[in-house]
């Protein structure tokens, strides 16, 4: 077993042995930011979490594992200056899993109201033109299957979609159009998760947001491609006299962006008779945040999680989760 763990310590070290910086190399990004409250709370540390139809915004491997038939999430994400994300997943797991979890996933981004502007001739420079209300979709089918009772893959395909307003084009010297501002683009999750025998301790691995690049006007860019790679284990395993009514996950884990610098997330969610939860987190090597906090209750099939994030000189960060399996 110490073996497994010197490999998820050797693939950690790897990925911050480079000494590139990184920033601002894609677009489309919000398909980076989470919508989950459970994962908010955990400073997204999801990576090696089977969480059943949620999984597919974070690792697809973590569909593998769901007992229930059927599993709805609804989580909305305020983000900082006025956006808001907002997310559906609903996966089903006939047989209790023996052919696999299938998931759906949609994710709507409401950017709110802006003022649009033009480049002229004045004292400004520029006059305004409409307000516009730009958005973003994304949504998805996956697909998870554990192959053995440790090993689990999964796959996510998804759909995603900005819209940034218009703008006026000029096609000769004397005349102009009005062209939208649309990109779409396909890309590809996938990963794998593996739970040993030595206490529980599980290790995976994800890919997000793989695909080719997205022509947009005149230019092109990348998706936010993510690496990620991690562990996760329950504390109070190593106490049997603590760990019968209670639990104590502790998940970290290590990124790889495209245009970010490598960071490393640390979540730990206290949960007791599967029933109320606390949930706490650690974001290293970002701008504006660091620690996260969170909460969660289970009712029968019904399951309701909330966490927030300080976002250092923007406003706190809220989520809201509402669950519903059986």
């Amino acid at each position: 077993m110490i073996r497994h763990l010197l490999l998820v310590l050797t693939m950690l070290s790897l990925l911050f042995s480079s000494e590139n910086k990184k920033l601002a190399q894609t677009g489309f990004q919000f398909l980076s930011i989470s919508s989950d409250a459970r994962s908010g709370g955990m400073a997204d540390a999801m990576t090696t979490v089977h969480s059943n139809s949620v999984a597919l915004f974070f690792n697809p491997a973590g569909l593998s594992r769901q007992n229930q038939f059927f599993d709805i999430n609804f989580s909305s994400n305020e983000w900082i200056a006025g956006i808001k994300h907002d997310a559906v997943s609903f996966s089903f797991s006939p047989k209790n899993g023996q052919y696999g979890c299938l998931g759906f996933s949609l994710l709507n981004v409401d950017y709110g109201e802006l003022q649009g502007t033009m480049v002229w001739d004045n004292d400004q420079g520029f006059i305004n033109t409409e307000k516009f209300s730009p958005s973003a979709l994304a949504f998805g089918i996956g697909y998870g299957r554990a192959l053995s009772e440790n090993f689990s893959v999964g796959a996510h395909v998804k759909k995603a979609y900005q819209y940034l307003g218009n703008n006026v084009v000029p096609v000769t010297d004397s005349s102009n159009v009005v062209e939208d501002n649309i990109a779409t683009a396909a890309a590809f999750d996938f990963g794998t998760i593996y739970i040993t025998d030595w206490h529980g301790f599980t290790f995976g691995m994800s890919v997000r947001n793989f695909s080719e690049e997205v022509e947009y006007a005149y230019d092109s860019f990348q998706l936010p491609l993510t690496f990620r790679v991690g562990g996760s284990i329950d504390i109070l395993s190593f106490l049997p006299s603590l760990s019968d009514k209670q639990s104590l996950k502790m998940a970290v884990e290590a990124l790889h962006p495209r245009s970010h610098p490598e960071r490393v997330n640390l979540g730990l969610e206290y949960s007791f008779m599967d029933m109320g939860r606390l949930r706490l987190g650690y974001l290293f090597n970002y701008d504006e945040r660091n620690l996260t906090y969170g909460a969660g209750i289970k009712l029968g099939p019904l399951k309701i999680d909330y966490a927030l994030t300080p976002f250092g000189v923007f406003d706190s960060v809220s989520r809201i989760s509402i669950g519903i399996a059986r």
